[in-house]
């Protein structure tokens, strides 16, 4: 049949349908291109810093073995650091950053400047500023952020308010300059401020932290952007733009691409998603803390005492979601119990022990589900969420441990691996936190 035969009611509905075709090519190619519209927003996709698509993944295959037991040694020097913390929407890819930049992290892909320059920067909910290397840093690694050829790159001085913002701040010159320590790290930072934008949002007089020297391992190779509560975080800058809101959803730091994603202001978050109050510790003021009120192994809710799960503002006790640790750590209380029922649902198939993991089998086991019961909502974690395999399938362990003993044991993290293929959503101003499952490797 021709067009020219077509009754006139099918010749309206024919050119209806072209112009809905084409409104509809539009809008994929809008969405492709990453539009974003002032009060609708965009995605940011994450990914692990050890994807294949990272430049700094190792330049030689390692073992499962010495890869698990690199991720312990910077939990370590990750809870050694938390422990000293006394209407928009735009969705951004989130990688792991296992295969990108041999770190542990989640890394988003920010453009800083003008004309922008693209970093591979981490994702750290439990901290506040922003670092960058920049040119000329010692100690930084090769990808730096060049100042000179951005034209709206600034210098702030003394006088600047965020100068009061900073820990210990130095002025002995023209320039605001601090001293910090992250993980295992120290980190010289000269205070500046320039334009960044994580989606199609640009955000000017961004203050973060121009790295002039590091040293350590801790420090990302292409910078930290901090999503902790604190006034220099990413929150508190775009307090106008996204309104204290985000959400993430981290892939397996197993995964090759920039399948999760940061999901930035209140349109678009989860309309229905079990929630828990947040808390504020004025000892800890960046991170985020939550009521944990038990640990359920299987259909058993294990004797834990309760001062291993209480919230304390005074000495800093208490349960956190945190994105920069790896595994999750219990206190030894909590901890013994849960892994005790663990073994005892498992079976009777012996027991190994691999670095900080003292629950490991070379045999194929069924694992039972872990709930943890928080106020408000219970969260069960399937097995992917509880046990580490080997590259050859062959051992796996409980991702868990107790918090060290030369770390402030007080503070139970609910880390990353625990966290992933989950939808958490931080809701600042309604001060809860929420969890839905969710698959994004």
């Amino acid at each position: 049949m021709t067009s020219q035969s077509l009754n006139p009611r099918s010749s309206f509905s024919f050119a209806t349908m072209k112009a809905y075709l084409f409104s509809l090519a539009f809008l994929f190619c809008s969405l492709a291109q990453g539009l974003s519209t002032k009060g609708l927003g965009t995605t940011v996709k994450v990914f692990h810093v050890y994807s294949s698509q990272s430049p700094f993944r190792p330049s030689k295959p390692i073992s499962w073995e010495e890869s698990v037991l690199q991720m312990m040694a910077k939990d370590q020097a990750r809870l050694q650091f938390l422990s000293s913390l006394v209407a928009k929407k735009s969705v951004v890819p989130i990688a792991s950053g296992r295969g990108i930049i041999q770190s542990p992290s989640y890394i988003v892909k920010a453009k800083v400047g003008t004309p922008p320059q693209t970093l591979l920067m981490a994702l750290d909910n439990s901290y506040d500023a922003a670092w960058i290397p920049c040119k000329g840093c010692v100690g930084c690694s090769s990808t730096v952020f060049n100042t000179v050829k951005s034209t709206t790159f600034k210098t702030l001085g003394c006088g600047a308010p965020q100068c009061k913002q900073v820990p210990n701040p130095i002025c002995g010159g023209s320039t605001c300059t601090w001293n910090t320590t992250y993980g295992s790290s120290t980190i010289l930072s000269n205070l500046t401020r320039d334009t960044i934008a994580l989606s199609m949002d640009p955000v000017p007089n961004y203050a973060f932290g121009c790295i002039q020297k590091a040293t350590g391992s801790s420090v990302p190779p292409q910078g930290l952007l901090g999503f902790g509560r604190g006034p220099l975080s990413f929150l508190s800058q775009t307090q106008n733009l996204y309104k204290s809101t985000f959400s993430y959803c981290l892939p397996s730091f197993r995964t090759l691409n920039f399948s999760g994603s940061l999901r930035l202001g209140p349109v678009g978050q989860p309309p229905r998603i079990k929630t828990t109050p947040l808390l504020k510790n004025p000892r800890r003021s960046s991170l985020y803390y939550v009521n944990l009120n038990g640990i359920r192994v299987g259909r058993k809710i294990v004797d834990i005492p309760r001062s291993a799960l209480a919230f304390n503002p005074t000495t800093g006790a208490g349960t956190i979601f945190d994105s920069g640790t790896v595994f999750t750590r219990l206190v030894a209380p909590a901890y013994t119990a849960v892994r005790n029922e663990f073994r005892k649902r498992v079976g009777n198939a012996t027991v190994s022990s691999l670095g900080g993991f003292d629950t490991c089998y070379s045999v194929p086991i069924v694992a039972p589900t872990i709930t943890f019961m928080f106020s408000g909502m219970n969260v069960t974690m399937p097995p992917e969420n509880l046990l580490i395999h080997s590259t050859a399938g062959v051992t796996s362990c409980l991702a868990m441990a107790a918090a060290p003993d030369n770390v402030n044991s007080v503070l139970n993290v609910i880390a990353s691996m625990q966290q992933q293929n989950h939808r958490i959503l931080f809701d600042v101003p309604n001060s809860r936190l929420g969890v839905a499952r969710e698959q994004c490797s």
